[in-house]
């Protein structure tokens, strides 16, 4: 009998993301800070940056699903990568407008809340997901 939730694939997914997440923050920091890119851009930016890591960490080791076909994955990834980013950008803005905080912090509070509501749900059942395809 297969279990539906994994500690383990959880605590993996959780790691992929947290390393994805510094890459995309980094990224994010230097395209603002450094470039002067306004920051809902430079998240679109970073965002994708961040999603080539967290797929391959992924797709290699958390679920270790690279023997199925990488199309149909990458397609379903970008999917929700695209919605992510989305989120992600429109969040930091919202939060940081609205409650006058500074976009650094609000990024974090709304990665968080994406992350795992999202993200992980998505990854986890629909793009990753072992067996019969949806």
């Amino acid at each position: 009998m297969k279990k539906a939730f994994s500690i383990q694939t959880f605590s993996k997914a959780q790691l992929s993301a947290f390393l994805g997440g510094l890459v995309d923050y980094a990224v994010m920091i230097i395209c603002t800070e450094l470039f002067h890119i306004y920051y809902p851009i430079s998240i679109l930016l970073s965002g994708l940056v961040g999603a080539v890591v967290n797929f391959s960490i992924n797709r290699y080791w958390t679920y270790r699903v690279q023997h199925l076909g990488i199309g149909k994955q990458l397609l379903k990834f970008i999917a929700v990568v695209l919605g992510s980013i989305i989120l992600k950008s429109l969040g930091t803005y919202l939060v940081t407008n609205w409650l006058s905080i500074d976009y650094k912090i609000s990024r974090v509070i709304i990665d968080i809340i994406v992350s795992l509501g999202f993200n992980y749900t998505l990854q986890t059942y629909w793009v990753f997901r072992k067996g019969k395809t949806l």
